[in-house]
């Protein structure tokens, strides 16, 4: 199956686009060792996104990456996912996987995060950045097949998704 130009543009732009996160992730610590005050600004980047909360973050440099060891992980994971996507040929597709492989990989982070969150256990940042990491990887299967979906279904295909959500409502 021949990939069409838009997909492997799509994945390319979402390829740098983490690559991106990532770098800011380790640039953020390596800033703030240095009193460079931009060290601000990407902290407030992933500050909606994240607690930041020091002692649940891994630090590089002596000082807290702009996230805490669960995203981290889950941000290395979408990493991991898209250059998976990339060996099982998964660019051009505008399926995701189904809802029940959300569901498994999303259950070890639920249940480490509802562990805590009871105070059943405390888990380290290894374990959260290992739940991180599972949940991460599916995540570019369904981003891809969204995107894919949006940018390259026909517009038939389009217009009938439409109609078939007019007529639910």
């Amino acid at each position: 199956m021949k990939i069409p130009a838009k997909a492997r543009l799509i994945y390319a732009l979402t390829l740098v686009g983490i690559l991106v996160w990532l770098a800011a992730l380790g640039l953020a610590p390596y800033l703030r060792s240095r009193g460079v005050g931009a060290n601000a600004l990407i902290y407030s980047v992933f500050a909606p996104t994240c607690h930041q909360i020091p002692s649940r973050c891994f630090h590089l440099w002596g000082q807290p990456m702009a996230v805490c060891g669960r995203c981290t992980g889950v941000y290395a994971g979408f990493l991991v996912g898209m250059l998976a996507c990339l060996v099982l040929k998964r660019l051009g597709r505008t399926r995701p996987p189904s809802v029940l492989s959300l569901i498994l990989w999303t259950a070890p982070m639920a249940a480490d995060g509802l562990g805590n969150f009871f105070r059943l256990w405390v888990s380290t940042n290894g374990v959260r950045f290992a739940t991180g990491f599972i949940w991460g990887t599916i995540l570019p299967f369904y981003l891809l097949a969204g995107l894919n979906s949006l940018f390259l279904g026909s517009r038939a295909e389009q217009s009938r998704s439409l109609e078939t959500r007019g007529n639910s409502s």
